[in-house]
């Protein structure tokens, strides 16, 4: 088969799949529905799989594939990029989708949106082939606003909840935000680069860094810098950085397969990507790479806090993922473009185990999602807790597993880094290994560890109708749901292992990625490393490894050995805990500022803009002036015909006056 024709194969077979699933779901049935969206995945992941066997011959290929509109010498169009960083992206995606496809047969066999789940989440996969396989800007806003959309439909699946559609129209418009900068962003590059492939802007990228732009009279900025950060700024909106980190957490709303497929693998990994794409612009401004590497710092550590004081198994993960994203920006700050998107990719295996596993146990616990109500869970779910403990270790970077090889390789390119702010990045991403392996195994001991808590859920009256807490033993969750795990939790111990010399010390992105020669950290680690068996011992040596395993301890010792202790830690911690337990109040300024600012203008159009301008005096003091005038000419319609030719002479005398004034 030609590879072009494989180019269109990847992206359209999930679209076909959602279609027919979408449109003739009644028709089809439910298992008609799974098995046209699995089938569609699956050729997607298979194209996927060829075409990077044909990359790795050295076959790349950038070329239009549709010219949408012409205008102006700018055109419009259709293409692909097919290159080793667009290989791994999609192999990345489609494997992972399909593992949600096949784990969500069992998760959702109840629902009665059961083919338009189905639909939804391969619409959702042609969307984000499309973005990561683009080689201009109008496919890639294309894909990432319709990832934007689908997210917003799977966000809001339960559409009967209050909860549900309050996150979904969250995430919709904190993802504005970020895309108003994105579109900025993309503006600026039409105007001054005269096209939108990428290839071109790349090539004009020293022209653009020679230029300046006056955002305010008298204060002249490089044009580069600021088309960087206005790209960033999408990227922060759509990979959930701070401050556009509000939505994510409050997703979990939704269905869990959706928090693995989205959340964990692919949507939230989209500004990651198109960073690492954008790496010829962003090496041209050290302001840009400074701001990125302070937002990613920030990021990683305090989204970190606020993971160790959640009770929702969900809600757990999804801190989790809003602080490895922040490492992934890090890396990205600190030139490390390959670096980022190898923890992507390690990430999006054991980050998509641990979602499932949550959704597992959920399942497994019927319907229960507090971790305070389980333990125990060990001996009821075995491959659920032996596949959730490789997630977990994966997660905190223990040596040999795959988390370990990005993670620790992020921590070295930052400690190499002379980008301003780069000092601040390193305490936080250090500071962050024992962040992230409290709260990964404070949840793994409170749910499959300890005393069995199960039977103490309260019941709760307004639960969706998924939700209910059934009476009953936690049992294992069918093969259907466990057989995904097992098969993520193979990549997430051993893909960091056998990747990380060809994509960080090889030359696997030397076609993709573009590195400055001020930016020499990754050369110095590719001096050092030797291979992934030694980079590992020697990490049982370093000090992420005793920070990890010293949150390993702590958590242990609060959930297991001294429960009492962790409540006399909150008492005594009250106000540190009172402000993670309200997200640092993000939430409450949104609501007060933003909501409130806008609920407040509106209330001022409607008052004085609708009721006094518009009704008051355009439409109702028009009204009163046209009875003034009526009143008045109403004294002259008397029906007196002597009255009217006084009238008309003294009109005649008048005209004739004024016209012979003239003469």
């Amino acid at each position: 088969m030609d590879m072009h024709t494989l180019y269109l194969i990847a992206p359209l077979a999930p679209l076909a799949g959602s279609l027919v699933a979408g449109l003739f779901g009644k028709a089809i049935g439910r298992s008609g529905a799974h098995w046209v969206t699995i089938v569609g995945v699956a050729v997607a992941f298979v194209a996927s799989l060829v075409i990077f066997r044909d990359v790795q011959a050295g076959h790349n290929f950038n070329g239009s594939i549709y010219t949408w509109l012409e205008s102006g010498g700018l055109k419009l169009e259709v293409g692909f990029l097919i290159d080793p960083l667009t290989t791994v992206m999609m192999l990345v995606v489609t494997f992972v989708s399909l593992m949600v496809h096949i784990y969500t047969i069992g998760y959702m066999a109840d629902d009665p949106g059961y083919q338009r789940f189905f639909s939804y989440i391969s619409l959702f996969t042609f969307s984000m082939m499309m973005l990561v396989m683009a080689n201009n800007f109008v496919q890639l806003f294309f894909g990432w606003e319709a990832v934007g959309l689908v997210s917003y439909l799977l966000i809001g699946f339960w559409y009967t909840r209050p909860t549900a559609i309050y996150a979904n129209l969250k995430a919709f418009l904190v993802n504005r935000v970020g895309d108003f900068g994105f579109l900025l962003g993309i503006g600026l590059i039409a105007a001054y680069c005269g096209s939108l492939d990428y290839a071109q802007v790349f090539a004009k990228g020293p022209q653009l860094a020679a230029m300046n732009i006056e955002l305010f009279a008298g204060a002249p900025w490089m044009l580069v810098s600021v088309i960087c950060i206005c790209l960033f700024i999408g990227a922060m909106g759509k990979s959930a950085q701070f401050p556009l980190h509000v939505w994510l957490p409050d997703s979990m709303e939704g269905p869990t397969p959706i928090s693995a497929l989205i959340h964990a693998a692919t949507m939230v990994t989209a500004g990651i990507f198109m960073v690492s794409r954008m790496s010829p612009l962003f090496e041209l401004s050290e302001a840009a790479l400074s701001f990125v590497l302070v937002i990613g710092a920030i990021t990683a550590l305090f989204m970190g806090f606020l993971g160790m004081i959640q009770n929702d198994i969900k809600r757990v993960v999804a801190y989790s993922t809003l602080s490895q994203l922040g490492y992934m920006t890090v890396a990205l700050g600190a030139s490390a473009y390959s670096v980022a998107i190898f923890h992507l990719m390690t990430h999006a295996f054991f980050k998509a185990l641990l979602f499932l596993a949550a959704g597992s146990v959920i399942i497994g616990c019927h319907h229960n999602q507090d971790i305070r109500f389980m333990g125990g869970l060990r001996k009821h779910m075995p491959v659920t807790w032996l596949t959730s403990l490789i997630g977990s270790l994966a997660l905190i970077g223990f040596p040999f597993f795959s988390g370990f090889y990005s993670k620790d390789s992020i921590i070295e390119a930052v400690a190499l880094s002379h980008t301003p702010g780069a000092g601040f990045a390193y305490f936080a991403v250090i500071a962050g290994v024992f962040v992230t392996a409290f709260y990964s195994f404070r949840m793994y001991f409170l749910v499959f560890h300890g005393k069995e808590r199960y039977d103490q859920v309260p019941h709760d009256p307004h639960a969706h109708h998924d939700e209910h807490h059934a009476a009953g033993k936690p049992h294992e969750s069918p093969m259907v749901v466990w057989l995904p795990l097992v098969l993520l939790a193979i990549p997430s111990m051993v893909i960091g292992y056998l990747s990380i010399k060809p994509m960080l010390y090889g030359d696997y992105f030397a076609s993709s990625i573009i590195i400055g020669p001020a930016h020499l950290g990754l050369a110095h680690m590719k001096e050092e490393f030797h291979t992934s068996f030694l980079m590992a011992l020697h990490g049982f040596t370093q000090l992420p490894f005793v920070l990890a395993m010293a949150g390993v301890a702590l958590a242990w010792l609060l959930t297991l050995k001294r429960p009492d202790l962790a409540q006399s830690l909150k008492k005594t911690f009250g106000p540190i805990y009172t402000l993670l337990d309200n997200k640092y109040y993000f939430d409450k300024f949104n609501d007060w500022f933003f909501a409130g600012g806008a609920r407040l203008l509106g209330r001022g159009l409607w008052k004085g803009g609708d009721q006094v301008l518009i009704d008051g005096v355009v439409v109702n003091g028009s009204a009163r002036v046209v009875g003034w005038v009526s009143t008045i000419v109403r004294l002259y319609q008397s029906g007196q015909i002597y009255r009217y030719a006084f009238s008309m002479i003294i009109g005649v005398f008048v005209l004739l006056t004024l016209w012979m004034h003239r003469v």
